[in-house]
């Protein structure tokens, strides 16, 4: 029996077979990437799909003998679903499509992604990019996340779901492009230092945000 994360499976309820969710970078996909895992499902008679709430889609169902075979006919990259480390980045649709945008999240979902996607860290991580205020990318329970304004970006910090939810604060606005990459990379370099084997949100609820933001914004 593989362990969550071997293979990039995660065990199913009946502890007989397995999900995987491949890594789609910000959630885009064509209509080639869709009719490949049509073209599984049916090849390998799995029980479902799902679009997961982290923008990939996972596939259930999966019996272990089809394993590698069906990374195989994907051709998807098995991505970071479990493990201590930035498992996705959230991003609405931003000034690519969407009327209200006022910054293209899409854009920089992607460096976020390209950058920190499976990194390490000390506890499980995720990011969100939204391209104005209403943030559909979810960035109140996010543990990193930028969204734009007419005058740049808002970074905030420390929000997560889960058992103890937490909504995120603001740790910096009005911020240019390279600024707010800058400040999210300092803002990662102070928690992988500073946490013990917990989520931002509950490192701040120790130390206070003014703690952190002397030290990434005010260094």
């Amino acid at each position: 029996m593989l362990k969550d994360g071997q293979k990039g499976v995660i065990l199913q309820r009946d502890k007989e077979t397995y999900a995987i969710a491949p890594h789609i970078p910000c959630g885009l996909v064509t209509p080639d990437m869709l009719e490949k895992f049509a073209r599984v499902a049916r090849k390998y008679n799995t029980a479902g799909l799902k679009i997961t709430s982290a923008a990939r889609i996972a596939i259930f169902g999966i019996k272990e003998e089809d394993i590698d075979s069906i990374w195989s006919d994907l051709e998807f990259d098995m991505g970071h679903a479990v493990g201590l480390c930035v498992r996705s980045v959230k991003v609405c649709p931003g000034t690519q499509f969407c009327r209200l945008a006022k910054q293209d999240s899409i854009a920089m979902g992607t460096k976020l992604d390209t950058t920190y996607h499976g990194m390490p860290m000390p506890s499980k991580m995720k990011m969100a990019v939204s391209g104005c205020k209403i943030q559909c990318g979810e960035n109140c329970i996010k543990d990193l996340s930028l969204y734009g304004t007419e005058t740049g970006w808002t970074l905030l910090v420390g929000g997560m779901g889960g058992i103890r939810p937490r909504l995120a604060e603001v740790l910096a606005e009005d911020l240019p492009e390279n600024q707010a990459i800058e400040m999210l990379e300092r803002t990662i370099a102070y928690y992988r230092e500073n946490s013990k084997r917990t989520r931002i949100g509950f490192m701040l609820d120790k130390i206070g945000i003014e703690v952190l933001r002397q030290a990434v914004v005010n260094p």
